[in-house]
């Protein structure tokens, strides 16, 4: 496809909101800026609870480990906040015509999916490691569907994050296999001329010269003689 480069279209094109929304893609995307909502939106809201009915002050329900809790929180607020910048990104990408930029936008985007993808990775394992060494008590029961939903959205993130790293890759090695730099107007083939002047057919013509009227007969006649008329 001519201006075509990292799996979008020509500068400048129309965007489709329909197909926009369709993309896998932007699928992705969408689901894992829910997941992210969840799991720091639990966490804040359920997992601080009271150890007993004695003790005013909120602790961490994961082993009141508050690295845990806090750790959870900031990497579900920077996948959200990734999200909502990425999907801006993907939504103004088609209007990006300089090859480099969009190169650029899917390093980027690559790096950032599989940095979120090893960040959830830590939280799954940290989160489900502290659960596991959490004392049951009247304030823990009371917040463990939150603590087990962040768990579960957080392994989830981890699969989500993974298949958009993957689309990037995908994106990436799409634009650099498309020989962004040429067009259909260049052959392909590297030893074809270039298409420049063109040439004759190389077949010398057998047409003789033919010279103009009344030459034979001056040539015939020097020095200007007239024949007397009679």
């Amino acid at each position: 496809m001519e201006g075509a480069s990292f799996g979008a279209g020509r500068a400048g094109g129309a965007i489709d909101p329909l197909d926009f929304l369709k993309q896998p893609q932007t699928i992705l995307r969408v689901t894992t800026w829910i997941f992210s909502i969840v799991v720091f939106g639990s966490i804040v809201n359920e997992c601080y609870v009271n150890k007993d009915s004695r003790d005013p002050d909120l602790h961490c329900i994961f082993n009141e480990n508050e690295s845990a809790c806090s750790y959870g929180i900031a990497v579900g607020i920077i996948a959200f906040f990734g999200c909502i910048f990425f999907f801006i990104v993907d939504l103004y990408f088609q209007q990006i015509s300089s090859v480099k930029d969009r190169k650029r936008a899917v390093l980027l985007d690559l790096g950032f999916s599989g940095f979120l993808s090893f960040l959830w990775f830590v939280a799954f394992c940290f989160l489900a490691n502290q659960w596991q060494r959490t004392t049951m008590s009247k304030g823990v029961l009371q917040g463990a569907d939150a603590a087990r939903a962040a768990i579960t959205f957080s392994f989830f993130s981890i699969i989500v994050w993974v298949a958009l790293a993957v689309k990037a890759l995908q994106r990436y090695r799409l634009g650099t296999d498309m020989s962004l730099f040429a067009t259909d107007q260049f052959a392909t083939d590297p030893n074809a001329a270039y298409p420049g002047y063109p040439t004759g057919s190389g077949i010398e013509s057998t047409e003789t010269y033919q010279s103009p009227p009344f030459t034979e007969t001056l040539e015939a006649n020097p020095k200007g003689y007239q024949v007397p008329a009679y």
